[in-house]
């Protein structure tokens, strides 16, 4: 299994310890022919043995500690669907909804450029054990955290690690294996990633039911804990440093155009009004940043983003289409479980349990894809098959209402997952064979930072959407005459739907009305309709943009080229 890389070290080191024949006893030197006695040949080979013994075993541990790694980063992952949106209404966090998603998704854009480009110069053993301790201290931040603000700085940092896991894992894979051999363990490293979806979101509604909200934070402290030990025993340290320049111009440009992208894409609708100074001049600031970015990597002597790479057509498709798929992604991982919970009133567990195919899907489908992608040799196919299932999946979401049957959103689930599941994977392999060898790892980290950015925006744009289409609906649907019945004071309770998410919330409500003497015992039943309503029609704001973005999707993919594999 391991024999590209423990073969090739084995050589190396029976050539280093080999002895020429003149100073091995009992030989004689003829004419192209070297004879060895007994003894040596035995110590010959029990050399060769030990040393591929060594190599093969720390093979193997180098590669149960990426899958356990890679396990450990998903699992948090995919739990956080459904345990979100109760964090946020236990912390009174809904207005900064989607800024926990939008955030921490920024966060893990700056590592996957800067780990792997630090990686070649340090190794990987060190980066991943820096990666994991970020992960490990924001998993520790984020169980101890008071207030949705804090919860969101603890997120961040703990995607700091996270976000590189995967990348770095897929670096030790280069490392262990020839490229003939790299792709058979590619698809594979999803395996962890799929169990992790499979009980994540379950385990995740169940902690939340069952227990606290916390401890989704506090199980992945000995997971970090064990990897980190895997990682110390099993992936080897850089023996020699590289000696490369770490383009810091590009990487602060890179730092300052991210961010300001996604504030003015998170201010607008939310905290100001989408023709705002503070959202114009925040997007405006972006496109300079991102002018000036590329200016300079035209001149750098090792650029962060290859301009080579930025303006290659079938790149550069793969990387918009990846980067845009991320509104579905978002609207179904996202809003999905908000919508389950808070318009169906489902328990976080239930609604675990409905995402899981989605999860499982997405993970998986990489499994058969890279296979299918190694037997058919073309992807474009996959393309259209994938963005067309995933399209139609999210006009089917625009439909969801209140009393929608499960096994319709069950459905709808596994045909979202089945769309979705397979792109990342010929994403990822599509990039690498769109540029030339020696860009193969620029390439691949450029495509998990489009869809990095991807996982910025797009909560960004789809939770100011549902914050301004929540708040004109709910004006709309109050009944009349709350405000002289309960007072301000309840009435600006109702700005985010965390009632319908948490009892304590929904209790404390009831309470307030009761005690400003509602004359109309109707009154708060009609109240929470009104809450439930608009939160429907948030909602379906967000499932539209989904769908309408998955259609130009389907359409963009459409005019990639066609690169055959072997040819490339």
């Amino acid at each position: 299994m391991f024999a590209p890389i423990w073969k090739r070290l084995a050589s190396t080191a029976s050539t280093d310890n080999s002895a020429s024949p003149s100073s091995v006893p009992g030989t004689s030197e003829v004419p192209g022919t070297l004879f060895l006695d007994n003894q040596s040949l035995f110590q010959e080979k029990t050399t060769m043995s030990t040393t591929t013994d060594s190599i093969r075993k720390s093979a193997t541990l180098s590669l149960i500690a990426i899958f356990i790694v890679y396990f450990t980063g998903f699992l948090f992952y995919y739990s956080q669907s459904v345990v979100l949106p109760h964090v946020a209404a236990e912390l009174n966090g809904m207005a900064l909804y989607s800024w926990a998603v939008s955030i921490p998704a920024l966060a893990g854009a700056f590592v996957t450029l800067t780990f792997g480009k630090l990686s070649d110069m340090y190794g990987r053993r060190v980066m991943l054990l820096i990666a994991l301790g970020l992960f490990l201290i924001g998993a520790v931040l984020g169980a101890l955290s008071q207030t949705f603000v804090m919860q969101i700085l603890a997120r961040a940092v703990l995607s700091l690690g996270q976000g590189a896991l995967a990348p770095l894992c897929f670096a030790v894979l280069g490392d262990l294996f020839d490229p003939a051999e790299r792709g058979k363990w590619a698809g594979p490293l999803n395996i962890p990633s799929g169990v992790a979806a499979l009980i994540g979101p379950t385990l995740g509604g169940w902690l939340v039911d069952q227990i606290s909200w916390q401890y989704t934070f506090w199980i992945c402290v000995p997971l970090a804990l064990i990897s980190g030990v895997l990682v110390l025993l099993g992936i080897p340290p850089l023996s020699q440093r590289a000696s490369r320049r770490i383009d810091f111009a590009g990487s602060l440009l890179l730092a300052l155009a991210s961010s300001t992208m996604i504030l003015g894409f998170s201010w607008a609708g939310g905290m100001y009004p989408g023709g705002s100074p503070q959202v114009i001049g925040m997007l405006v600031a972006s496109v300079v940043f991102w002018a000036l970015f590329l200016w300079v990597e035209r001149r750098a002597a090792e650029p962060m983003l290859d301009p080579q790479v930025l303006t290659n057509r079938t790149f550069i498709t793969a990387a918009m289409a990846g980067l845009i798929s991320f509104f579905g992604l978002t609207a179904v991982m996202v809003y999905f479980p908000l919508f389950l919970q808070g318009v169906q009133s489902l328990s976080a567990t239930l609604s675990g349990q409905v995402v899981t195919p989605f999860s499982v899907l997405m993970a998986f489908m990489g499994v058969p894809a890279g296979l299918l992608l190694a037997r058919t040799r073309r992807y474009k196919w996959m393309y259209i098959v994938g963005y067309g299932i995933l399209t139609v999946a999210m006009f089917g979401m625009v439909a969801l209402t209140g009393q929608t049957p499960l096994v319709w959103c069950f459905l709808l689930s596994t045909l979202a997952g089945i769309g979705l599941g397979a792109i990342p994977t010929v994403n990822t392999l599509v990039a690498q064979y769109a540029v030339p060898r020696h860009l193969l790892g620029v390439a691949t980290g450029a495509i998990y930072f489009f869809v990095m950015i991807g996982a910025a925006v797009s909560p960004a744009i789809l939770g100011s959407a549902m914050n301004t289409t929540y708040t004109r609906a709910l004006e709309a649907s109050l009944p009349a005459g709350l405000k002289e019945a309960v007072g301000e004071e309840a009435l600006a309770s109702l700005g985010n739907p965390r009632v319908l998410l948490s009892p304590e919330a929904m209790a404390g409500l009831e309470a307030s009305f009761r005690n400003a003497g509602d004359p109309d015992p109707g009154l708060f039943e009609q109240t929470v309709a009104a809450i439930r309503t608009a939160l429907e029609s948030g909602l379906r704001t967000v499932f539209w943009i989904g769908a309408v973005t998955m259609a130009f999707c389907f359409l963009l993919i459409l005019t990639i080229p066609e690169i055959p594999i072997g040819e490339s």
